[in-house]
Formats: C-alpha cells, sequence, structure tokens
C-alpha cells in the first residue's frame, strides 16, 4: 500500500506540476501540500477524476490555526475513495485574510463544510453562493477555533425575567461559588484519587 500511494503521489505531480507542491506519507495516509491556494479546486478536480487516484467522495473540509507562521491557517480536504480504499489529505497554506476557491462545483456537500470553516476560523471562499454562518448566531463577534479567541467569549446569553426574552450581554464570570483554595488537581474529588500521594491536604496533613 505505501508504494502505492507513493506512486499516486508522483503521479500527481508530474500530472499537474503545480509550483512549491509537496507530498508525505503520514499515517497510512497521502498528504499532499499545494503551495498556493488558487490550485486547490484544479488539484482537487484531478484526484476525483483521474482513473487511477479516484477519490470520489469529499469527506470534509476544516482548518487549523497555527497565528506564528506567516500563513497564519491551513485549510484541510479530506478524501476517500472508495475504489482503492484509501484516504489522502490535502494541505492547503493560507494567509489572514485571504480566500480560498470554493469546491462547491466539485461537490455540492462542500456548502456546509466551507461555511462551517468561515464560522468557526473566518477563512473566506471565494465563489461560495451562500457563506455566512452555520453554527454562531448571524451577530456573533468572532472566530471560536482562532487560537487568540478568549476561552470565554464576548457575549453571554441568559433569559430577562424583566423583558421575558433571551438577552445578549458581557460576559460576567461569577465567582462566588469557585473554591480556588486547592493544593493538587484531586482535591474536589473524593474517594481513591483523593488518597494519591502528594495530595496532603486531603490527606488531613
Amino acid at each position: 500500500m505505501t508504494d502505492a500511494l507513493e506512486d499516486l503521489a508522483e503521479r500527481v505531480a508530474e500530472a499537474l506540476a503545480l509550483p512549491g507542491f509537496a507530498h508525505a506519507l503520514e499515517d497510512g495516509e497521502l498528504v499532499l501540500r499545494p503551495a498556493r491556494a488558487e490550485d486547490v479546486p484544479r488539484l482537487l478536480r484531478f484526484l476525483r477524476d483521474d482513473g487511477e487516484c479516484g477519490f470520489e467522495v469529499l469527506i470534509d473540509i476544516t482548518a487549523a490555526d497555527f497565528p506564528e507562521k506567516p500563513q497564519r491557517f491551513e485549510v484541510v480536504y479530506v478524501l476517500l475513495s472508495l475504489a482503492n480504499n484509501t484516504r489522502a489529505r490535502v494541505h492547503v497554506p493560507v494567509a489572514e485574510g485571504q480566500a480560498v476557491p470554493s469546491v462547491l462545483p466539485l461537490w455540492p456537500c462542500a456548502n456546509w463544510y466551507e461555511r462551517e470553516v468561515w464560522d468557526m476560523f473566518g477563512i473566506p471562499f471565494s465563489g461560495h453562493p451562500d457563506l455566512r454562518r452555520i453554527l454562531c448566531d448571524y451577530g456573533f463577534d468572532g472566530h471560536p477555533l482562532r487560537k487568540d479567541f478568549p476561552l470565554t467569549g464576548h457575549v453571554e446569553v441568559r433569559y430577562d425575567p424583566e423583558t421575558a426574552r433571551v438577552a445578549y450581554g458581557p460576559v460576567d464570570l461569577v465567582q462566588d461559588y469557585r473554591d480556588f483554595d486547592a493544593l493538587s488537581p484531586w482535591e474536589a474529588l473524593t474517594g481513591v484519587q483523593a488518597r494519591l500521594p502528594g495530595d496532603e491536604k486531603a490527606q488531613g496533613a
């Protein structure tokens, strides 16, 4: 299988001759790395339509955030070949604010995948006919899966009894019922965990 995947990667590289194109085998899967986002539709079309590749199923589109890199994001396409029982991942580097061409013309299911990546990371997809939030509210502030997004978020949702409706407001973290007087991470537990070595306070020391 390893030799077959390596041969397949060489076939893709020779057929498309994409500048800066790289490939590798990771955990038994073929990983393809085009250097430019504009090459994505051409590469994915070849992977889908070529008889030896046969990656006809788009399983998912996701992304990762690397704030320390000049091209901050990596958009990842996960493909499956039913005929060959193989998977491939396409990793594309994307800079802040850079648009990635939509692959909706190749796979209709890309519609919701691309909307989710936009919602969670703020990566736009050019040519997408309906790029809007899919998980967060339309007025949501920010993109939750970015590394610089605060864990608490920017607003909180609560029921307002005075107006008898759901209301949005600034995050207000109530600390009254939180106990910060702990010597170990096991202190809030009972039983065996509370008797672990090092938890002197729980042992009555």
